[in-house]
């Protein structure tokens, strides 16, 4: 099951973390991976490391932030791979700040990263799996999106926006072979939330807050993307997967 050999998978913000991860999972699975980040050097490693587990890897330097950059790398990984089949995008940015100090420029800023640009490049690549009659999007959306958290205005507004788009997309799309869903993690231990596990203070929170108490690996959520870019889960759509170890299934 699962198996995704002949298939070719663009996971955004993949140097480290749950893109890294997901990239991993997915191309253990058979797929060959396009690995994309903004920083050539760190991407590169993540490169090297991947091959030397067996896979088939590419690179791809782009900002999702940079709309015309980044359609036009699509463009050409199109045309050099013969297709796009898995499109995972993860790639995202946080600033955290009192809503009474939250200056408008780092609103828009966020807002746009974490939505705009996902919107744009999904939309792309859309229209291409759509003239094949396959494939999946998955977009990385957030708890925060379903259960409100204070000081991440813009990133709580783009990623419940984002589950939004999964909803409006899975409708529009449904008919072209295409899935479009969203995984929503938790509390995962990553680079974006090193503010929060070396705080002493939230860990403690954490661990009477999580029913399973304890943070989440990015390993976690990159066995639920593969799960949604297989063909095994083609009749799931337009639905938001929380992987957050029951965190929003209680009180």
């Amino acid at each position: 099951m699962f198996e995704l050999t002949g298939q070719v998978a663009l996971v955004t913000g993949s140097s480290r973390g749950i893109g890294y991860e997901a990239a991993k999972a997915l191309s253990r699975q058979g797929a060959t991976v396009v690995l994309n980040g903004r920083d050539a050097a760190g991407l590169q490693a993540a490169a090297d490391a991947l091959r030397q587990d067996g896979g088939d890897v590419h690179t791809a330097v782009f900002d999702v932030a940079d709309v015309d950059v980044a359609r036009a790398a699509v463009d050409a990984l199109l045309q050099s791979l013969g297709s796009i089949d898995i499109f995972f995008a993860n790639a995202g940015v946080q600033h955290r700040e009192p809503l009474a100090s939250y200056a408008l420029a780092d609103f828009e800023r966020i807002v746009f990263t974490n939505l705009t640009a996902q919107w744009a490049l999904g939309r792309h690549l859309a229209a291409a799996m759509a003239s094949r009659g396959h494939g999946r999007i998955i977009f990385t959306g957030s708890i925060t999106a379903l259960q409100g958290r204070r000081d991440i205005t813009a990133y709580t507004a783009a990623k419940a926006a984002l589950h939004g788009i999964v909803r409006q997309w899975a409708a529009e799309l449904a008919d072209s072979g295409v899935t479009v869903n969203a995984v929503a993690p938790g509390y995962i231990r990553t680079e974006l939330t090193q503010a929060l596990w070396e705080d002493e203070q939230f860990n403690s929170w954490l661990k009477d807050r999580v029913p399973q108490k304890r943070w989440g690996s990015p390993q976690d959520v990159a066995a639920a993307v593969v799960y949604l870019a297989a063909r095994e889960s083609g009749f799931v759509t337009g639905q938001v997967l929380a992987v957050d170890g029951g965190t929003t299934a209680v009180l």
